[in-house]
């Protein structure tokens, strides 16, 4: 049950902590299936195919894609309209069939079928933008970054860590600022099951929330 006295709370390590440790356990941390292995290239095909995508969607589409075509060579080799029909259940799945054909053939050629470990080449790659390259170097390489998608933007901002208006790299660097290099790569996780459960941007379900007393959204809202 959330808290009724709101505390006026300066957002910092030792707060944010104590938000982090509130959440895990009551959620855990949990990590969905097209992401749940260390391999760099299937993690970046996973980030690639959940973009507008809800995760058990994104799962059997990376269950089917990964079962039929097994390696980055299979991917280069195999038809466009198989890898289409394999991934039909994410969302643009024509576009992300060309991508990540694309994206197999450049690694191959390019980087010996290695995924760059590298900010700048990933976001190089067609169809990989800043999130889906901190995802590949958190969760692939155990680089200490917060991968930033929407739930994270939404609780971030509700909590007061980042301005309202900020964009993608200061939701990030403020995130990582508050976040001991440690625990960075598992926010993303923690944060997406809290916002699609409770913190959710529209509609957000702040009677069941656990940290209301952390958050200046909320605060703001019952004054």
């Amino acid at each position: 049950m959330p808290t009724d006295n709101v505390k006026d709370v300066k957002l910092d390590e030792n707060t944010f902590m104590n938000i982090l440790d509130l959440l895990v356990e009551r959620y855990g941390i949990q990590v969905p299936a097209h992401l749940d292995k260390p391999d760099p290239f299937r993690v970046l095909i996973g980030a690639m195919l959940s973009h507008r995508t809800r995760d058990e969607m994104t799962d059997l589409a990376f269950r089917r894609l990964f079962s039929t075509y097994g390696s980055i060579e299979d991917i280069v080799k195999a038809p466009l309209k198989e890898i289409r029909r394999l991934i039909k259940s994410v969302g643009f799945y024509r576009q992300k069939a060309k991508r990540i054909k694309d994206v197999a053939k450049i690694l191959l050629e390019r980087y010996d079928g290695q995924v760059p470990r590298d900010r700048v080449l990933l976001v190089e790659l067609p169809g990989v933008g800043y999130k889906t390259a901190d995802i590949v170097l958190s969760i692939a390489y155990g680089e200490p970054i917060v991968a930033v998608d929407t739930h994270v933007e939404t609780v971030s901002k509700r909590l007061g860590i980042v301005r309202k208006k900020a964009g993608y790299e200061e939701t990030r660097k403020s995130i990582e600022n508050i976040t001991p290099s440690h625990m960075r790569r598992m926010v993303n996780g923690i944060l997406v099951k809290f916002g699609k459960e409770v913190c959710r941007k529209l509609r957000p379900r702040c009677e069941i929330c656990p940290i209301t007393i952390y958050c200046e959204w909320y605060a703001r809202r019952r004054r």
